[in-house]
This record gives structure tokens, C-alpha cells and sequence, in this order.
């Protein structure tokens, strides 16, 4: 199972301007999505992220690069898996259930919670239209690939489950993915991998570890 310390940012909060979060998550440690664990399915962009988090949010940054991007779903928790997504699912303790976090390269969000992949619980709108996002269209100059980041703020109030005064001292179970279900290659990987005959990411057994410092 992955391991990774998620570095406090002191100076830092849920008001800090994005653009300025982004720029200190672009000098911060890269994780790559190394797996791919369906046969069937072997196309594998090119996947990083970094996070961080401060006394009331987590900030993640994604780094994607793929053949082709699709972006159709613009309205909140509709199906962005089958746009080119990324996600970052969490659970708390040792508590059977965990929050999926999703979003395509537009930052179209769907968020939910509960045990399994079936009988999700979507946040109300109004916690999950706290969570920030930006989105750039990044100009590699590369034409095997489309290059594209997200950078995203999400508050500890969009842990709806739970009250959290901080993360600090936080041990969680994670992992991170990039799909694309209906892009022309149809895509799944994974930060933490994942041992299961058919892609499925909501398999909690199969998350890493994170402790927040």
C-alpha cells in the first residue's frame, strides 16, 4: 500500500487566491499515477499530482497529459468520469465509508459518500459548491498529447460526514485516479493499486495511506 505525508502549509488557508496556491503546489513534491491495473484497458496518460493542506483545507494539483481531452458535462454531480477526469477519494479512521471527490479538466464536480460504489450520498450543493477550482488548458507544444492541471481548495467543511476542526495529525486511507470513460481509449489508473477482476475504484481495501503533518 502507497504512503505519503501530506506537508502542512503554514500562511496558507481557504482564502489564499488559488492562483498563489497553485504556484506553491507547482514547487511541491509530484506523485505520479504509476498504475494501470486493467489489461484490457492499457492506455496510461501521463498522471501526476501534489497536495498539501492547512489548518482548513487540503490543496491538490493535478499534472495530466493525454492523447485526446473531452469536457461535456458542465452541471454539478452529473457524470464526469466520462469526461478526461480526475478524482481523489478519502476515508476517515477506520470507518467502512469515504468520500469520492471527482472532476473533469473543466472542474465540473461530483461528490459523494457511503461504504461502496452503489447507495452514494451526493453533498449538498451548497457544501460542495464551496470547494474552488482552476482550470488551465496547458500549451506543450506537443502533439502526441494534451497537456492539462487542476488545481483545487477543498475546505475541511466539505467533509460534511464529519467535523473537522483541522486535519492536523489526520491518518486517512486515499488513493488518486485519472479516467476517461468514454474518450476513445477508455482509461483507468491509480496512485495506489488496485487487485480486482473489472476497474472499480471504489474498493477502500485497495487505498493508500496518508497522514496529514
Amino acid at each position: 500500500m502507497n504512503f505519503l505525508r501530506v506537508p502542512y502549509l503554514s500562511g496558507i488557508d481557504q482564502h489564499t487566491p488559488l492562483h498563489e496556491i497553485s504556484l506553491v503546489l507547482d514547487a511541491a513534491p509530484k506523485h505520479q499515477l504509476v498504475y494501470a491495473p486493467w489489461a484490457e484497458y492499457p492506455y496510461h496518460p501521463e498522471v501526476h499530482f501534489s497536495i498539501a493542506h492547512s489548518s482548513d483545507a487540503v490543496f491538490i494539483k493535478y499534472f495530466v497529459k493525454e492523447k485526446t481531452i473531452r469536457a461535456v458535462n458542465y452541471t454539478l454531480n452529473s457524470p464526469v468520469y466520462n469526461d478526461s477526469c480526475v478524482e481523489f477519494f478519502i476515508g476517515f479512521k477506520n470507518e467502512p465509508a469515504y468520500y469520492n471527490f471527482e472532476f473533469n479538466c473543466i472542474g465540473t464536480p461530483l461528490i459523494g459518500y457511503g461504504e461502496d460504489r452503489t447507495n452514494r450520498r451526493l453533498l449538498p450543493a451548497d457544501i460542495s459548491q464551496q470547494i474552488k477550482y482552476k482550470s488551465v488548458l496547458t500549451n506543450d507544444q506537443d502533439r502526441e498529447a494534451v497537456g492539462w492541471e487542476l488545481t483545487l481548495l477543498i475546505p475541511v467543511t466539505a467533509f460534511y460526514y464529519h467535523h473537522l476542526p483541522s486535519l492536523k495529525g489526520q491518518h486517512c486511507v486515499a488513493n488518486f485516479y485519472k479516467c476517461g470513460d468514454e474518450l476513445p481509449e477508455p482509461h483507468f489508473v491509480s496512485w495506489s493499486n488496485i487487485e480486482w477482476p473489472q476497474p472499480n475504484f471504489h474498493l477502500r481495501q485497495f487505498f493508500g495511506t496518508l497522514e496529514f503533518e
